[in-house]
Parts: structure tokens; C-alpha cells; sequence
């Protein structure tokens, strides 16, 4: 009785099995093609992190990074625990946003799709480099 109810089961199961494997696969994103997060707020955005002053990687809600670039300096982004996105009625977190950030404002040139930010012990060798490059006499 009981083999042939999971002899049954496996059967039933059997054709999902199958229109599972048919399924398309998720469609690569091209890694720097200008991208744009709609309706960005805690719903639409799960993480950020700051690259320094000079931009911002962001991680939507089905975990694709992307990253943003300031056209200056965003002071204080290393520091802040929340950033604001002024989106001047368009809805979407896109190259023509505004990060606010501790009451300043940091306009973005460029927001585009990217691969997650280095860990913090790439960052430190990164932030070396700069220093030894800054170090050398021209």
C-alpha cells in the first residue's frame, strides 16, 4: 500500500520536474550599461555601501548591485547610517537623482550595473594604492 502511494507521488511529481528544467534562465545583465531602480525607498533598495567620496554601490530588493557616481565629492557618505534619493518626480533611483546625504546634496552622473563592491580587505589594499601613488614624485 504505501510503495504504491510513493510510486504515485514520484509520478504526479514527474511532469513538474520536467517544466521546471524548462524554464528559461535569468537573463545575464550587462555589467556597466546605465540602469535606474523604480520607486526607490526600504522596499525597493536592501543595501548600500559607500565608495568613499567619489560614489555608491546599491542593492535592490532581488540583489543586483549597481553602482553611482557623483559628479563631486559626497562628503560624510562613509559616516552616514541612512541617505535620502530626491528623484525630482521621476520615481527612479537613476543618473539624473540626487543622494542626500546629512543635508548635502550629491548629484549623480552615472548609475549602472555592477558587480558587488570589493570586500573591506580589497578596499584597504585599494586605499594603499592610492596612497602609494599619491606618494610618488611626478
Amino acid at each position: 500500500m504505501i510503495r504504491s502511494l510513493v510510486f504515485s507521488l514520484a509520478a504526479a511529481l514527474m511532469p513538474l520536474s520536467a517544466a521546471a528544467a524548462d524554464e528559461p534562465a535569468k537573463a545575464p545583465r550587462d555589467i556597466d550599461a546605465e540602469a535606474s531602480i523604480v520607486f526607490p525607498s526600504d522596499a525597493t533598495i536592501r543595501n548600500w555601501r559607500a565608495d568613499r567620496e567619489r560614489g555608491i554601490w546599491v542593492q535592490d530588493r532581488r540583489g543586483d548591485w549597481y553602482y553611482g557616481q557623483f559628479a563631486g565629492l559626497c562628503r560624510d557618505l562613509d559616516f552616514a547610517h541612512a541617505i535620502g534619493v530626491d528623484t525630482r518626480g521621476a520615481s527612479r533611483l537613476d543618473r539624473f537623482a540626487t543622494l542626500i546625504v546629512r543635508g548635502e546634496r550629491c548629484p549623480l552622473v552615472s548609475f549602472v550595473h555592477s558587480a558587488p563592491p570589493p570586500s573591506k580587505r580589497d578596499k584597504t589594499k585599494d586605499i594603499a594604492a592610492d596612497k602609494a601613488d599619491n606618494a610618488k614624485p611626478n
